[in-house]
C-alpha cells in the first residue's frame, strides 16, 4: 500500500477552527462515531449524524451537542442500500449544499442475523459506493476518513483473532478499494486518510470477540501496555479530518501496533 505512517497528536482542535465546515459521520448514534461528531462540533463544525436504525440514540447525541453550543442534525440511512445512500446525499445537498468531511466510520460484520457476505458488503462495497456518490458534494480541499482496525489493516501480515476474520477481510478490501480512489479524489483536491485503531477499550467488537476468546481483552491490554479509549480514538479521527498537513494516503495509528 502507498501510505504514510503517522502518530496522532491528541491536543484539542482549537475552538472555532472548523466554523463553516460540514461533516457527515456514518454510524454516529453511539461509540466512536458519536465521540467523533462531538469533537468536530466542539471545534465549530456542523455535524450530520448518520444512523441505520438507532434513531432515538442519534437524536440524543445531537441534542447533547446542541446543548453544548454545537450544531448537529441526524439522518437515517443504511449505507448498504444504494437507494438510501442516494436519498441521504440528496437531502444533504438540499439542506447544506456541500460537505467538507466524510467520516466513514460505520462498520460491522459480527452480526449473527446477517449473511456471510455482509462484512464485504458493509465494510467494502458500501464504503466505496458512498465515497463515489458523495465525491461531488465534497468541497475542494475536502477530506474523507476511513476508520479501520489494526487487525484489519495488518491482516495477512499479522494473525487475526478467531471470529474476526470476515471483518478483517472486508475492511482490508474496503481500505484497498478506497485507496485506489486517491488519484480520482486528487482531481478534485480531496484527500483520503485512514485511521486505524488497536482494540478500543469498552467498544462492542472486543466484547463480542472476548466471548469466544476468553481473556482476549486482558491479554491484549497486557501485551500493548494499555488500550486506547473511545474518546481518544474519536478525537484522533476528528483531528485527522482537521489536520491540513496530512497527505492523502496517510495512515494514522491509534494505540500500539506491535
Amino acid at each position: 500500500m502507498n501510505e504514510l505512517h503517522v502518530e496522532p497528536r491528541l491536543q484539542p482542535i482549537p475552538k472555532g477552527a472548523l466554523v463553516d465546515k460540514i461533516a457527515l459521520v456514518t454510524g454516529a448514534s453511539r461509540g466512536i462515531g458519536a465521540v467523533t461528531a462531538r469533537v468536530l462540533a466542539q471545534a465549530g463544525a456542523q455535524v450530520i449524524l448518520n444512523y441505520r436504525s438507532k434513531g432515538a440514540r442519534a437524536e440524543k447525541v445531537a441534542a447533547e451537542i446542541k446543548a453544548a453550543g454545537g450544531k448537529a442534525s441526524t439522518i437515517q440511512c443504511d449505507i448498504t442500500v444504494s437507494q438510501e445512500v442516494d436519498s441521504m446525499l440528496d437531502q444533504i445537498q438540499r439542506e447544506f449544499g456541500f460537505l467538507d468531511f466524510l467520516i466513514l466510520n460505520a462498520s460491522g460484520g459480527l452480526e449473527k442475523d446477517k449473511g456471510e457476505d455482509y462484512s464485504m458488503l458493509l465494510n467494502c462495497w458500501a464504503q466505496l459506493d458512498l465515497l463515489k456518490k458523495g465525491l461531488p458534494l465534497l468541497q475542494r480541499e475536502g477530506r474523507a476518513i476511513f476508520v479501520t482496525s489494526h487487525l484489519a489493516h495488518f491482516s495477512g501480515q499479522k494473525p487475526v483473532y478467531p471470529g474476526y476474520e470476515p471483518v478483517a477481510i472486508g475492511k482490508l478490501a474496503g481500505e484497498r478499494a478506497l485507496r485506489a480512489m486517491i488519484p480520482r479524489l486528487a482531481t478534485r483536491k480531496v484527500t483520503l486518510i485512514v485511521v486505524s485503531g488497536d482494540m478500543i477499550e469498552g467498544t462492542i467488537t472486543p466484547k463480542l470477540l472476548n466471548r469466544t476468546n476468553r481473556g482476549l481483552i486482558e491479554f491484549r491490554r497486557g501485551q500493548a501496555g494499555r488500550l486506547p479509549t473511545v474518546e481518544e480514538f474519536g478525537q484522533a479521527i476528528a483531528q485527522a479530518a482537521a489536520d491540513p498537513n496530512l497527505q492523502s494516503g496517510a495512515t494514522v495509528y491509534v494505540g500500539a501496533t506491535e
